[in-house]
């Protein structure tokens, strides 16, 4: 591992690339929502074969790893505890870096559209008496944050076992752990009732505390404590999993994707959630090629980028919400550049949006609180 002043040099190119590629999934999804919010909600569909591709290369085949690459390098980076560091010290350290900011930001996605008509007063309303509860109605996005939040609660009570825990147990936990990967399908395609859920205990199946982005966490230690293959075999195996898991889910999409027929959103993703054996095979590839980077120190502008991803990813709906409708148009069969040229200009145009926003932002006093 490189490091520069106690960074990991591959790790501020993860950040970089998974804040882009989740602005790259939200512009894709203008191309396939069946309202026009933007945004992919409970039914969705095609216009036509060009969406259908797309979508799917963009969204699925690109774009499914940035959550999962984001998981991945907050558990590299802060598990095991630090020698001394309490539970209580943990999530002191932890919340305050996020929470802050997450509530500021949950407060803006339920007012702020209000100033350009976007929202009711009705639906404000009803998001901020929400708010204790779930994410505002705009702030879709913002579902990360819990499952992130999660993943916090449970670093200082796994730490004590992956210090003391050798490859091999490690190595057997994340057996189970792929194989919890394919509760989803089997859920959604066999029954909906799976090993011990039902409508009594809906939630705790058998593999549940095995599951979820647990395994991620687990797998980031195994990776950066016990992997210890070589640099080229890091790059062959990293190409191989990247490419096998990203044509896997973004042929997922498109073969159940039927242009212009209206479709259920969970159908049509049906590979897609971040806990299926395609998109962790995929994210493992795509850190083990990110790891295999031997640079002693990242450019000014990656670390620059790499610090204001935070606040980007939290502030970048409003002007992906604002911009897409330049290229879209209303109508998504008839964007104002073909769909394979427009998906990326949103995306990218969104990135520098928010990248100068979040570094403004970060030279006021007390910045911290708002963009982290």
């Amino acid at each position: 591992m490189n490091n520069n002043n106690q960074r990991i040099v591959f790790v501020d190119y993860i950040r970089v690339v998974a804040c882009f590629l989740v602005m790259l999934v939200h512009a894709s999804e203008n191309f396939y929502a069946a309202d026009a919010s933007g945004l992919a909600g409970n039914v969705s569909m095609l216009a036509n074969e060009s969406n259908r591709f797309w979508v799917a290369f963009y969204d699925g085949a690109l774009g499914r790893i940035s959550v999962p690459l984001f998981m991945v390098v907050s558990a590299f980076l802060l598990v095991p505890l630090r020698p001394g560091v309490t539970m209580r010290g943990f999530y002191r350290r932890r919340f305050l870096r996020i929470l802050p900011p997450m509530v500021s930001f949950l407060l803006l996605y339920t007012f702020l559209p209000l100033l350009w008509g976007q929202m009711s007063w009705e639906q404000s309303w009803n998001d901020f008496r929400m708010l204790p509860f779930n994410f505002p109605s705009m702030g879709g996005h913002l579902w990360f944050m819990y499952p992130l939040i999660s993943l916090y609660l449970i670093i200082p009570v796994v730490s004590p076992w992956l210090e003391k825990a050798g490859a091999a147990d490690e190595r057997l936990f994340l057996g189970i752990f792929v194989l919890s990967t394919f509760v989803p399908w089997l859920t959604r395609f066999v029954s909906a009732d799976l090993w011990g859920t039902c409508f009594w205990n809906p939630y705790f199946g058998m593999l549940y505390y095995c599951s979820g982005y647990l395994g991620y966490l687990v797998l980031a230690h195994y990776i950066r404590f016990h992997l210890s293959w070589s640099r080229r075999r890091r790059i062959q195996t990293g190409i191989l999993c990247l490419l096998v898991g990203a044509a896997f889910t973004g042929w997922s999409f498109w073969y159940m994707g039927v242009p212009g027929k209206v479709l259920e959103t969970p159908m049509l993703e049906w590979s897609w959630e971040f806990c299926t054996p395609n998109v962790l095979c995929t994210t493992f590839g795509a850190f083990l090629l990110f790891s295999c980077i031997r640079r002693q120190q990242a450019p000014a502008w990656v670390t620059g980028l790499s610090r204001l991803t935070f606040g980007m990813y939290l502030m970048h709906l409003f002007f992906l919400s604002n911009i897409s409708p330049l290229f879209v148009g209303g109508d998504p069969a008839s964007p104002l550049l073909p769909v394979g040229v427009s998906i990326p200009c949103m995306a990218i145009l969104t990135f520098i949006c928010c990248a100068v926003t979040t570094r403004l932002i970060s030279l006021l006093p007390g910045s911290k609180w708002v963009v982290g």
